[in-house]
């Protein structure tokens, strides 16, 4: 009869042991991975759900304004569009952006600096995916108001004065008068809290608006239908701040002040970025 020493024995129970443990512990390590894994899909997936945060840029600018801003938003998850505005007429530029807008799926947070403000509120009106208006120190017509209009509705405004006009052909043959603002006065009424170099190189690079683009009147006003919201720069020589407080009021938009230039995306990227995030996650979670 075969007798199995107890040495062998100890040695047997241990090795079963061992595996026991090691597989105890491999099931442990597979559910822990397993969570992590989901943790990590969780936490990943409200960035697909995000809203597109769409920014519409004004005159004398480029999308290159918005640079800052951007980085901020796509730090927190947004997906982001800062196409370029015409800045040919407000009826064309419009039909411009609706079509982008319509080519989004998805909601859309829609923000606007300046005249882009008007470009919006004309695009946006009728446009289910957009979920929220903001204005970044900019226009809020309403029907029948030309931007120009509302520029020089309230004293204070020194644009006007700075610009520079330059006769441009049509296709149709006719003319059409482009505005710039003159380089030497540009930093001045436009960007007077951004730095020297940088205000420089924004004078430059500049993008020219024809006076019939400030001049149409509005058709359309999205803000009627959709909520909105508003920063007002105090240090505005462009658009007069209490001329964005009468639009502001009037469209009920909540409403945020700053001690700024015109050109606040440039200076204060941040306090733009939280705004259009507090829009976000206000209408869209």
């Amino acid at each position: 009869m075969n007798r199995t020493s107890p040495h062998r024995s100890l040695a047997r129970r241990a090795a079963i042991a061992a595996s026991v443990a090691g597989g105890i512990a491999a099931t442990a390590l597979l559910a822990t991975a397993s969570a992590s894994a989901a943790s990590a899909t969780h936490h990943h997936r409200p960035a697909a759900e995000k809203p597109t945060i769409v920014l519409v840029h004004g005159a004398f600018a480029d999308s290159s304004s918005w640079n800052g801003v951007i980085k901020n938003l796509q730090r927190e998850g947004y997906p982001v569009i800062a196409p370029a505005n015409p800045l040919r007429g407000l009826h064309e530029d419009a039909a411009y952006l609706r079509s982008l807008l319509d080519s989004i799926p998805g909601p859309v947070v829609l923000v606007g600096h300046s005249y882009g403000g008007s470009v919006l509120s004309e695009a946006a009106d009728g446009a289910d995916n957009v979920k929220a208006l903001v204005y970044i120190a900019s226009f809020q017509p309403d029907v029948g108001e030309s931007t120009s209009a509302l520029a020089a509705k309230f004293p204070g405004g020194q644009l006007g004065e700075a610009l520079h006009s330059v006769t441009v052909p049509q296709p149709d043959g006719d003319t059409a008068t482009d505005l710039y603002i003159q380089q030497d006065k540009f930093r001045a009424v436009f960007a007077a809290d951004v730095s020297r170099n940088t205000a420089t190189l924004m004078a430059a690079t500049q993008r020219p608006i024809t006076s019939a683009a400030l001049d149409d009147t509005a058709t359309k006003t999205a803000w009627k239908t959709i909520p909105s919201w508003s920063l007002i720069t105090t240090q505005d020589l462009a658009i007069p701040a209490d001329s964005m407080r009468f639009m502001s009021k009037r469209a009920n938009s909540r409403t945020t002040e700053i001690d700024a230039s015109h050109a606040v995306t440039v200076s204060h990227p941040r306090a733009v970025s939280k705004l259009i995030d507090a829009a976000a996650r206000d209408t869209t979670g």
